[in-house]
């Protein structure tokens, strides 16, 4: 029937695609703030931070769109507590195509925060969250806090203070990346986590496997959360395509998006040591069953086919090199 084709597709911010799609890729950022805004103020997760960064949307987002993003973010969230854990926070964590995320503030506030957390996006979306930062309090106060007596370090593409800094760079161009990363005082010897959601998908297969490469050789002990597209193969996933397309979005990588096999050959080619995969109908089924209880009470959803379908295509990957004496292998979901 052609409601079971319907797909709203989790957009998520990026900070790297092809020439002229970046335009394209930068607006995903915005429908993904509005989509987490709007999933939260009906109690799907607690964040005080998001109202900050973006509107509430008048649109009513769908039911199976607010389930995919709470199940995204439980699950995201869940890989960086077991790596915080594991490490005891003596970590760095960087997130790549970060933009309005609120993560930081959100371990601050369980003190689970790493030595330093850094985010990278599009010099254009980082201007508009250090914005946001500097004439709101409530987001600036608690990185004062953990700053030393120096001065803070912000302008229109920079924030830098002693546990968090915002990078405004191009995934794409790599010594740039390391280079502003290093001004910032990222640490090579400090067990590392990098995390990217909906990025990888928008730069060509070459472009990512570089960065899958880099951040490899980089860090040793780290590992690697990714989230995006999965199965994309099939009738679903090419609606899921022309979609974005028709929003001048291109998935320049989505041909590493077949399967979860190709998703962890991806990681293992590129110089990780281990390598897992889940499709997010297989995270929720994982879900605490108080918490699945909890969020299907707060909304009606009429067709189970419309959340089956829209999360078999997204999947939750991650992957670790080195790490041994810390455990890092037996981090899963």
């Amino acid at each position: 029937m052609a409601t079971s084709l319907r797909s709203p597709a989790f957009p998520s911010c990026s900070s790297a695609s092809t020439g002229t799609d970046d335009e394209g890729v930068r607006g995903t950022c915005e429908d993904a703030s509005m989509c987490k805004r709007f999933a939260v103020s009906l109690g799907y997760w607690h964040d005080p931070y998001i109202q900050h960064f973006v509107r509430l949307s008048k649109e009513r987002k769908a039911p199976e769109i607010n389930r995919g993003y709470f199940a995204r973010v439980h699950g995201v969230s869940q890989l960086i507590k077991a790596f915080l854990r594991k490490t005891e926070c003596h970590c760095q964590i960087i997130n790549l195509g970060a933009g309005m995320d609120t993560t930081f503030w959100r371990l601050k506030d369980e003190d689970l925060l790493p030595r330093k957390y850094f985010e990278v996006d599009f010099p254009v979306i980082v201007t508009r969250k250090l914005h946001s930062i500097k004439v709101k309090p409530f987001l600036l106060q608690p990185i004062i806090e953990l700053h030393s007596e120096d001065p803070l370090q912000i302008d229109g593409h920079l924030l830098d203070s002693k546990r968090y800094a915002v990078i405004g760079a191009d995934l794409r161009d790599l010594p740039e990346l390391e280079e502003k990363l290093k001004k910032c005082n990222m640490n090579p010897q400090l067990p590392t986590l990098l995390i990217a959601e909906c990025v990888l998908v928008y730069m060509t297969p070459e472009q990512s496997a570089n960065l899958l490469k880099w951040a490899a050789n980089s860090f040793d002990p780290a590992m690697f959360i990714n989230y995006e597209q999965v199965n994309m193969d099939d009738r679903f996933g090419q609606i899921m395509i022309e979609n974005l397309r028709r929003r001048q979005c291109d998935l320049a990588g989505v041909q590493t998006c077949k399967s979860l096999e190709s998703q962890k050959e991806r990681l293992l080619s590129n110089g990780w040591e281990t390598a897992s995969a889940v499709d997010m109908m297989e995270l929720y089924s994982r879900l605490p069953q108080a918490e699945v209880s909890r969020i299907e009470s707060l909304e009606f959803l009429d067709e189970m086919e419309l959340l089956e379908q829209l999360m078999q295509h997204y999947c939750l990957c991650w992957a670790t090199k080195g790490g041994h004496e810390l455990g890092l292998k037996e981090i899963t979901y």
